[in-house]
């Protein structure tokens, strides 16, 4: 009887493909183990193990597969139950799940190598010139990659050069498999075995009378390793080269002498400093309610809701919850929004954890984030507590004990591209019930879906309405910038009386923050003679104007140009830049304040590994006086010395084109208001505006979370959008204006035909063309009665027949399940 496995290949296909394996194979092949499979004519993929089983397939005859490349399983049971859930949910392939659950390491992929045949006469005159020329790069070189050939030929059809060499056979083509993950490895040196006898010892110091450098560098290893805790004898050859004043080549004179013995030792990527570690946390009496509370829902609930205004110590009560699970051997995850938290928070918990800290992220090199996933997938002790951004809650958790989703209600936690378009908390509480973990939201500003299931018991529900230390909120002033215009009170985009409060503050050697949601000097570059502005060519956007590198970029697709000194329209010299980004807020503000020193903090500051704890640390240390950022700097950062924060513009959050723009928007302003007066004295936000009575705006000033919540909860409900109804997005782009016109609107109609007066569109998007691309929405409202299951099968069904449709081609659709 045959036997086969079935594989998740890394590719968006709707099934598992089936190979067959031998009787040995299948014994020792287990669901989570990757394998090396053929697909295709040529390519070889790493594919995971899902079933081994003897049912041979019905349409196709099983290959047999390349190689097994684990002795144990990568993957976890849960974890692949896991990859299903969000691969139903979110209406995406358990493929494209895999590929964005495991480091790319794991994932093996093919690359054709085409080398010259051994022992072959080469007859020059019988080969083309495309023919020969590869022939003489693969005889200096030993082997090339297709793509090297692309390059070296500079065509892009090198097949059938490659072909016809085969066939003459002077060429042989064979698909190599490599292993991208490399272990960190440091150089140590020892002293060699035979200099450990005193008599030999002596004569080699008086060997190295004549070399002192050499002599000094012998002096040090017996300093180093004399003091090392644990008398080591080996020691790292950058520490002795530093402390011995050597250089690289004195040492290695010693080695070759055969004086020193060098060793290459792997090492952990991960070091900590352990000098602070185990420091006792005393919660005050608000903090200790909360805790018994949230200790007293978990027993009845496996959600519980920690609404706690800005700087109430929401992480202190974390910490304990944390120390609790660990005492009982469980792991804990800890999801944060952004990348720019961690460097804080990191700091924080490493003081009380110490080496259990792991830290997984997107700016960390793929070989640190292969290393975090091993040791979490054996479960090490040094593992036991996870911090990451959204993509950790695919890591393979063997006891997880609880998952803290801190600032639940930010968007930063939903992945727009590419698939799977899943959203953490979501998936976070659904992780929390596969593994039996308890799961705590927590924010200062709840999003409205967690305080509405929060409400209506379906999550238990803890409030802690005091801040840390008694420390009063800070008041919130709105200042009418249409009024201070008119009255020319202005002075670029500060207010007189933002600039007044700036320098009251800086005179008391106290900090600022500035607020502005736009990177860039400013959105707008304008003709003052013919109105022209400068537009993308491959997106409907206008270009951005950025100082710091005297260029235009488009945001969308990187695209960028000179800045332009006369109009390209008219050649007129008169250009004017309109709008406000976070660069013109810092020009302005060094003009203003020229003895001040201003940082700033945006997606062009902060690329680097290390770019947000820098500017974050330097903040800390008081090396800058006034920080200008996007939404970076509203996201829980505990700043002791802020008194004032400045809202430049409250208006660009408000007018946006988006059903929970104004949910947003109080949610950042009051979040970014946190930031002010953390310690006893009080803080100050001033929040300009051209529409002081915004209802938003007059809700952030009295710091009122339910009258939003229930002004919003009664217009959704009015409007049949979330938490009433659910919302699946569809997208067709393509590069055929026209073609993807036509196609949304056979969809929507097929959709219309079986959803009715739930389908809205289809409409274009604010920005209709991205990259060349057209695009058009489709969204469909599901209400609370109708089965969520059954709807996503009649998409899937009516999404088939559109792709059978030879006319609609070119057009891609993208399904995105809880879009906002």
């Amino acid at each position: 009887m045959p036997f086969f496995i079935n594989v998740i290949l890394p590719l968006p296909l709707e099934k598992h493909f089936t190979y067959s394996v031998s009787k040995d194979e299948a014994q020792f092949l287990k669901p989570g183990m990757r394998v090396a499979v053929p697909f295709g004519k040529s390519k070889i993929y790493t594919g995971i193990v899902s079933e081994v089983h003897q049912r041979p397939p019905e349409v196709y005859e099983a290959k047999p597969i390349e190689q097994i490349l684990d002795k144990t399983p990568l993957v976890t049971a849960s974890q692949l139950k896991m990859w299903s859930w969000v691969a139903s949910y979110y209406m995406c392939s358990e493929g494209e799940v895999l590929r964005a659950a495991l480091p790319g390491p794991f994932l093996l992929e093919s690359e054709t190598i085409v080398q010259l045949a051994k022992d072959v006469e080469i007859d020059d005159d019988a080969l083309s010139d495309d023919e020969f020329l590869l022939v003489e790069a693969l005889q200096t070189k030993s082997s090339l990659k297709i793509n090297e050939i692309i390059q070296l030929l500079d065509r892009k059809t090198v097949l059938p050069i490659i072909n016809s060499l085969v066939e003459k056979k002077l060429a042989v083509v064979n698909q190599e498999i490599y292993e991208q993950y490399k272990p960190k490895v440091e150089r140590f040196v020892k002293l060699h075995d035979r200099y450990l006898e005193d008599a030999s010892m002596h004569e080699l110091l008086d060997e190295l009378n004549r070399a002192p450098k050499q002599r000094e560098v012998i002096f040090t290893l017996f300093g180093i390793s004399a003091k090392s805790a644990k008398g080591k004898s080996s020691v790292k050859v950058s520490e002795l080269a530093k402390k011995s004043g050597a250089s690289a080549s004195v040492i290695k004179s010693l080695i070759d002498k055969g004086v020193l013995e060098e060793l290459k030792i792997g090492i952990s990527r991960f070091s900590f400093d352990l000098e602070n570690h185990g420091k006792n946390l005393q919660l005050n009496e608000y903090q200790e309610k909360a805790l018994q509370e949230i200790e007293s829902s978990f027993e009845s609930q496996d959600v519980c809701l920690l609404h706690g205004i800005t700087s109430s110590g929401k992480t202190e009560i974390y910490v304990k919850l944390i120390e609790k699970a660990i005492s009982q051997g469980k792991q804990v995850l800890y999801l944060l929004p952004e990348i720019a938290l961690t460097a804080q928070l990191i700091a924080r918990l490493q003081n009380y954890f110490g080496e259990q800290v792991l830290i997984f992220h997107s700016r960390y090199s793929v070989n640190e984030r292969v290393e975090v996933y091993q040791s979490v997938l054996q479960n090490k002790e040094t593992a036991r507590i996870v911090i990451g951004v959204r993509s950790s809650i695919f890591l393979p958790f063997h006891d997880l004990g609880l998952v803290i989703v801190d600032e639940e209600h930010e968007s930063t936690f939903k992945q727009y591209d590419p698939a799977p378009r899943y959203h953490a908390r979501d998936t976070a509480v659904v992780l929390g019930k596969l593994q039996d973990a308890k799961v705590l939201l927590g924010s200062a500003t709840p999003s409205l879906e967690s305080y509405y299931n929060a409400d209506h018991s379906k999550y238990g529900l803890v409030n802690l309405a005091r801040r840390y230390g008694d420390v009063l909120l800070p008041e919130i002033e709105i200042v009418d910038i249409k009024e201070k215009h008119r009255k020319k009170r202005m002075t670029g985009h500060f207010s007189d009386r933002l600039l007044e409060e700036i320098k009251e503050t800086l005179k008391n050697k106290e900090q600022v923050i500035l607020f502005q949601n736009r990177r860039g000097f400013s959105p707008i570059l304008e003709c003052n003679t013919c109105g022209h502005s400068p537009q993308c060519p491959n997106c409907d956007v206008s270009l951005t104007y950025h100082s710091h590198s005297n260029q235009l970029r488009c945001h969308y697709c990187g695209y960028h140009m000179a800045m332009q000194q006369k109009c390209m329209a008219c050649d007129s010299p008169e250009l004017s830049t309109k709008g406000l980004g976070t660069e013109q807020v810092e020009t302005e503000l060094k003009a203003l304040f020229p003895d001040h020193k201003i940082g700033r903090m945006d997606l062009d500051t902060t690329r680097g590994k290390q770019g947000y704890e820098k500017i974050i640390s330097a903040f800390e240390e008081e090396k800058i006086d006034i920080l200008v950022g996007t939404q970076m700097v509203t996201k829980g950062l505990d700043f002791r010395n802020v008194r004032l924060v400045g809202i430049m513009n409250a208006d660009t959050l408000l007018n946006f084109p988006d059903f929970r723009a104004h949910e947003r928007s109080f949610q950042l302003m009051l979040q970014v208001a946190g930031r002010a007066g953390r310690t006893q004295k009080r803080g100050l936000v001033l929040i300009q505006t051209f529409n002081p009575h915004h209802q938003i705006v007059q809700q952030v000033s009295t710091n009122s979370y339910h009258e939003m919540y229930k002004e919003q909860l009664e217009e959704r409900r009015n409007y049949k959008y979330p938490p009433f109804y659910r919302l699946i997005k569809i997208s067709l782009k393509g590069r055929d204006y026209s073609r993807v016109n036509e196609g949304a609107d056979w969809l929507a109609l097929s959709l219309k035909n079986t959803f009715r007066e739930h389908v809205l569109g289809p409409e274009f998007p604010p920005v209709a063309r991205i990259r060349n691309e057209y695009y058009k929405n489709i969204l469909v409202k599901i209400p609370q009665g109708q089965s969520l299951s059954k709807t996503k099968k009649l998409i899937g069904r009516i999404l088939q027949s559109f792709k059978a449709i030879g006319a609609y081609r070119g057009v891609k659709t993208v399904i995105n399940v809880d879009p906002y």
